[in-house]
């Protein structure tokens, strides 16, 4: 029992010789990373006000300022290590050594990341376009450091890993978008008179672009038809509802205008069989 009893005297000592050695040191380099931690925010904000100057993309503006902030922090964090009396070099090969094991792990992210930093300085494409890649296509929502969200016409969001765009064939179509209609006459209509009514839809249409000028002319021939190309442009979000009201204005204008339809051709063959 005395043992015992020495012992945590003994322990009970230590403690208070440590506290009383490490413990200034140790709440000093709390108060180090406490005041890292706001001047961190206040840099951060001070620097992002800077760069709302340069007009640089979201996500690069976020990622600079994140990086402005960490550093600061990590500036602090080596204050208060040093303060506290701690070896800084076996750390920094640990870290260097604990890095490279979490880079091998995470590839794909980082790869993920890089192709989103070339995406944002190369601007291959800006929120707002059209754009067909990778067997997908949509309205760019949002360029991020990871993924890239495309709004497709079935109203569904489709979320493209940066890595699968960069170094792939990309189709932009801008703002904007050229319908590719097609109408049939019959070979015996007045074709002067149905190309001037598609003209006075596609006018008269109010999702149709005046500039640039929509192409209407022949685009084939046979011996029952005439094949009238309509390619009127109209803005991306107009692109679905457009070709259903013009293609229903058509209809409708045609029937006004006496223009007739190519008839359905039916060709009979009676084969007379000789007789036993």
């Amino acid at each position: 029992m005395p043992s015992q009893l020495a012992g945590l005297d003994q322990a009970k000592n230590t403690a208070i010789d440590l506290g009383i050695k490490f413990g200034p040191k140790l709440l000093v380099a709390i108060l180090i990373l406490v005041a890292g931690y706001y001047v961190g925010r206040w840099i951060g904000k001070f620097f992002d006000r800077w760069l709302g100057n340069l007009r640089l993309e979201p996500p690069v503006r976020l990622l600079l300022v994140r990086l402005v902030r960490l550093l600061v922090v990590g500036l602090f964090l080596i204050m208060a290590l040093q303060n506290l009396g701690v070896d800084l070099l076996p750390l920094i090969a640990g870290l260097g050594v604990a890095g490279a094991g979490i880079a091998l792990a995470m590839q794909g992210v980082l790869g993920n990341l890089a192709a989103g930093l070339t995406i944002i300085f190369t601007k291959p494409f800006r929120v707002g376009e059209y754009v067909a890649m990778v067997g997908v296509e949509g309205r760019v929502e949002s360029i991020n450091l990871f993924t890239t969200r495309l709004g497709h016409p079935d109203r569904s969001l489709v979320v493209v890993p940066n890595r699968k765009i960069v170094g792939e064939i990309l189709h932009n179509y801008g703002e904007i978008r050229q319908l590719d209609l097609r109408v049939e006459i019959a070979r015996a209509a007045d074709l002067e008179r149905a190309l001037a009514a598609i003209d006075e839809v596609v006018q008269a249409s109010a999702r149709v672009l005046q500039e640039p000028a929509a192409l209407i002319g022949v685009a084939a021939l046979s011996d029952k038809s005439i094949g009238i190309s309509v390619k009127p442009w109209v803005k991306v979000p107009d692109y679905v509802p457009a070709a259903a009201e013009i293609n229903q204005a058509i209809v409708e204008k045609f029937g006004a205008a006496g223009v007739e339809y190519p008839r359905a051709a039916r060709e009979i063959r009676v084969i007379e069989g000789s007789q036993p």
